[in-house]
């Protein structure tokens, strides 16, 4: 699916090989098309990623659970349903 670029710390979709002596034009395409979508997940996935990371960076800091922006606590039913969150429902997210 995918792979860490050393260069730039970032993950990166992973292409199928295309040239293989049975590909014809529609396999190819196929490939191509899987290669975009895999693209797009990755972008979605690795900013969660680094959200994720961030929330667990924050349990050793006792930073967990407080809002970014207030320093207040943040819902608990918001933490549950993204434990991830980085803000109170008051400073939701763009």
């Amino acid at each position: 699916m995918g792979k860490l670029n050393a260069e730039t710390n970032e993950w990166e979709a992973t292409p199928e090989e295309l040239d293989s002596p049975e590909s014809d034009e529609n396999d190819k395409a196929d490939r191509f098309e899987d290669f975009e979508a895999r693209s797009s997940m990755m972008r979605t996935l690795e900013p969660r990623l680094n959200n994720i990371l961030k929330a667990l960076k924050g349990l050793n800091r006792e930073s967990f659970g407080k809002c970014e922006v207030c320093k207040k606590d943040i819902e608990n039913a918001r933490l549950e349903a993204n434990p991830a969150a980085q803000t109170c429902k008051n400073h939701l997210e763009n």
